[in-house]
């Protein structure tokens, strides 16, 4: 039986969105960033927000976003992502704007611009990748990385006493005024994605209401950087990451 025979409507177990391109990704087995990607683009075909659409890339395992998703799309520098979507929505308030970071983009170099724009109220939202580590770079210690947790740069494990503590920054922004939508999701199973699907929705509704700045975090796995296969990054997620990053809605005005 040939591709073309097998391919056909009937045999479809889901359709791929409209607004993802049909290029190969070139993210890594068992990394959330493809899953992500199609909620992304699920959720912009179904509010009808094609041609009304924003995206800011970042730099990290992510930078080629604008390669899957056909909506209109700027790079910025390395964290300043929230400081741009700030301009495009100020000066196209119409507009779905959002950013789609990792947690070294957005909590380490971007950490100013992402805290501040919160803070702001700015009408966007912020999709937040948190693996706890530098996945493209080499695996290097990052400010989501545990207590514990080795990286290329941590190797005997991140030490508080020498590191610092994880950067929490999702808590943070339910502290702060601006906000408007807070939450913490994952997409290891069918359940934790149809959440996290809703969780974006709202968020990017929030915006297009221009109720306030909205953030959506990721807990996500990174199975080349922490060295192990996709399914055992899974249960070490759910072991670990899950403990302090706890799922749920933390702030919903």
């Amino acid at each position: 039986m040939t591709r073309e025979e097998i391919i056909q409507p009937e045999n479809l177990v889901y359709e791929k969105p409209k607004l993802m391109n049909d290029v190969g990704m070139h993210y890594c087995p068992g990394c959330s960033h493809g899953v992500v990607h199609k909620l992304i683009a699920e959720i912009i075909s179904e509010m009808e927000m094609e041609e009304k659409t924003i995206a800011i890339s970042p730099v990290g395992c992510a930078v080629f976003a604008y390669r899957y998703l056909d909506v209109d799309w700027l790079e910025a520098a390395h964290g300043r992502a929230p400081a741009l979507a700030t301009a495009c929505k100020r000066l196209w308030p119409d507009r779905l704007v959002f950013t789609y970071q990792g947690d070294g983009d957005l909590a380490c170099i971007g950490a100013c611009e992402t805290i501040h724009a919160l803070n702001r109220g700015e009408k966007i939202t912020i999709i937040f990748i948190n693996n706890a580590i530098y996945g493209m770079t080499g695996g290097q210690m990052a400010p989501t990385t545990l207590v514990g947790m080795k990286t290329s740069t941590c190797p005997y494990g991140r030490d508080p006493e020498l590191h610092g503590y994880p950067l929490n920054v999702t808590d943070i922004a339910a502290t702060l005024q601006g906000t408007a939508f807070v939450s913490r999701q994952s997409v290891e199973t069918v359940p934790a994605i149809l959440k996290a699907k809703k969780a974006i929705r709202h968020a990017f509704e929030n915006s297009i209401n221009g109720k306030g700045s909205n953030l959506v975090e990721i807990v996500s796995t990174c199975s080349s950087g922490w060295k192990t296969t996709p399914v055992k990054a899974n249960k070490w997620m759910e072991d670990n990451m899950f403990k302090n990053y706890h799922i749920g809605d933390l702030k919903d005005e």
